[in-house]
């Protein structure tokens, strides 16, 4: 993983009239890095990455990308909701090929598709509506949508939690190759600590609100990492008691 920075986050507050949600946070996100950000429920992970991209607007501090202010029309990046986003009056193609025509990226565009549509089990579904679809297709539909345009930071809020846990692991394998071949920046949130451990390059545990860092943890265990392994039942318990204890 390369050490250079590519988000700064810096101070970072935010407040709702007088509920403060996230209390003076700063941490650094590495050029090619899979960062997991966990927490408490409601702690305000959302609330984190709808700042960081100007959904909403921080109350105070600083978000960087590549040493300037975050901006979508400027900045390569891509962000994956926990709700379902695809368009209900595209066929599950045009929806992938939408993000790819939305950036300009016309080179090579049906090859982009196909290898999307393959890379998420719905190559036989490339011309039907998202109303004819299952949760979880659609799911799969908005993140092929993302991976098809190779972001140079992409944003996942939770993408799999309508998922079953077969597909979710495959899923989880191979936006892991994906990201490492691409050298794409993640940022990840989730509640789920097994799903940190088993993506994560380093895993960002959040405190209840108002919210601040708990702890940074490095999780170094190789890919593909194994749930049963020793090492992993430590890691997920280790960050389980950061998140149980305050």
């Amino acid at each position: 993983m390369d050490k250079n920075i590519k988000v700064q986050v810096t101070r970072l507050t935010k407040k709702f009239g007088d509920l403060l949600v996230l209390n003076d946070v700063s941490f650094d996100v590495y050029d090619g890095e899979f960062l997991c950000i966990v927490g408490p429920t409601g702690c305000g992970k959302t609330t984190f990455l709808n700042s960081l991209t100007h959904l909403y607007e921080p109350t105070s501090g600083e978000i960087l990308f590549k040493g300037e202010k975050i901006d979508l029309r400027k900045h390569d990046i891509a962000y994956i909701f926990q709700e379902y986003s695809a368009m209900e009056w595209l066929t599950v193609k045009e929806n992938v090929r939408f993000g790819l025509e939305l950036k300009n990226q016309y080179k090579g565009i049906d090859e982009k598709v196909k290898e999307a549509l393959e890379l998420v089990g719905l190559t036989q579904f490339a011309d039907y509506y998202p109303k004819q679809l299952s949760a979880s297709m659609l799911q799969r539909v908005v993140i092929a949508r993302a991976f098809a345009t190779q972001p140079e930071l992409l944003l996942m809020d939770e993408p799999y939690g309508q998922l079953d846990i077969n597909l979710r692991f495959r899923l989880e394998d191979e936006v892991v190759r994906l990201c490492k071949q691409t050298k794409t920046t993640v940022i990840f949130i989730t509640h789920n600590i097994e799903e940190a451990v088993y993506l994560g390059d380093r895993i960002l545990v959040l405190t209840n609100k108002p919210t601040s860092i708990k702890e940074i943890v490095t999780d170094e265990l190789p890919h593909p990492r194994d749930i049963a392994a020793p090492e992993f039942v430590e890691m997920r318990n280790r960050i389980t008691d950061l998140i149980k204890w305050w």
